[in-house]
């Protein structure tokens, strides 16, 4: 079965705030659905971190290494676009498109044996898993606490509050907007991400430890991206010395970039995001090294329906990964796949077991956002 085109997609219409200071607007593109079609008609779908024109290029420039291979071959095709693009630089677009080709290959090899993923990468722990709420703060703290108190009546149990005004003001409104999340989400779990990849970020190590001590107070579960992501001195320190769990990884790219994270015991949680960090196969290689040496992994999932489809085929596969992130109200999420998601009363999302990656795309929704038939 030989891989006949490969074509992006750019979301676009209804972009969801990142929480960033130069925040994005509506129309404009920061997710891309991949889209790859073989000889047999077998076709295979992923997603992208990054803006449409950047993975089109991209994947012009890999034309002539995909063109005509074998799509079952995931693992060898895969490495053989890292290792033939390693000189336009790791961890950019053209990794990041990677990543969307891998899990559209994946999507592929599943749907020509007829069986899940997470069967092929080794197995099922779990049939389903809890989805954690993943909001952005907000300066007036009645807003989330809101939100929080809609969501638990939606069932959720679960719920990460992030970026924001958060580090960026005072401490006094940091503690506020922690105090007040935790009377909305009474006895449910709550996670904390500060969102340091921001542009400029400006806090360092005291300030991380003082507030992961706050965050103590109110039973936070982890706090993440608490440091700039490059300090991993820093994030070595923090996590020896915060009394609540330290997570982060999610704009690492490749198994290289995470390695001494893992090794250097910078995180008790690390987060690769499966569409730009070169995909499942590359996701596989950072969770199987990280279980060996006591690191939780909780993808990053601050993207698509497809991302979310490729973590829950993770969740199922690997006994550790416990819980899956949920972007709260963005539409690539919640209407392009046909049927959407739907959370039971205690929790959980079930883990499709059918074939590829388990999901299907809602055509007129991808039409609405893409503003073209796929």
């Amino acid at each position: 079965m030989k891989i006949q085109s490969i074509t992006a997609y750019g979301l676009k219409g209804a972009t969801p705030k990142g929480g960033w200071a130069n925040e994005i607007k509506a129309d404009e593109c920061v997710q891309t659905l991949v889209v790859v079609r073989t000889d047999e008609g077998i076709t295979g779908t992923g997603s992208v971190f990054s803006q449409n024109g950047l993975v089109e290029n991209a994947l012009s420039v890999m034309k002539d290494l995909y063109a005509g291979e074998n799509a079952l071959e995931v693992e060898r095709v895969t490495e053989k676009l890292h290792q033939n693009t390693f000189w336009m630089g790791r961890g950019g677009s053209v990794t990041h498109t990677i990543s969307g080709i891998n899990l559209a290959l994946w999507d592929i090899l599943g749907k020509a044996l007829n069986i899940s993923v997470s069967r092929l990468i080794g197995g099922r722990y779990r049939e389903k898993v809890k989805p954690y709420a993943s909001l952005l703060m907000e300066k007036d703290t009645s807003i989330l606490g809101h939100k929080i108190e809609g969501l638990k009546a939606r069932h959720y149990k679960a719920f990460k509050i992030g970026w924001g005004p958060f580090g960026r003001e005072s401490a006094a409104l940091d503690e506020k907007i922690i105090k007040d999340a935790r009377k909305a989400a009474g006895d449910c779990d709550l996670m904390v991400d500060a969102g340091a990849s921001d542009a400029y970020w400006k806090n360092g190590y005291k300030w991380a430890v003082n507030t992961a001590q706050m965050l103590k107070d109110y039973g936070v579960k982890w706090f993440e991206e608490a440091i700039a992501p490059d300090n991993l001195d820093d994030f070595i320190r923090l996590r020896e010395n915060s009394p609540v769990a330290i997570s982060g990884g999610e704009v690492l790219a490749r198994r290289q970039s995470f390695y001494p994270w893992i090794l250097n015991r910078a995180f008790d949680i690390i987060q690769p995001d499966v569409t730009k960090c070169g995909g499942l196969s590359e996701l596989r290689r950072v969770a199987n090294l990280a279980e060996d040496y006591g690191v939780k992994v909780i993808p990053h999932g601050w993207n698509t329906a497809l991302g979310l489809a490729t973590d829950l085929q993770m969740a199922a596969a690997f006994p550790n990964t416990d819980m899956i992130e949920y972007l709260i109200g963005s539409p690539y999420v919640d209407e392009i796949k046909q049927g959407g998601w739907a959370i039971d009363k205690d929790g959980f999302i079930a883990i499709p077991d059918s074939a590829g990656l388990g999901i299907t795309l809602d055509k007129e929704a991808v039409e609405k956002y893409t503003g073209t038939k796929i």
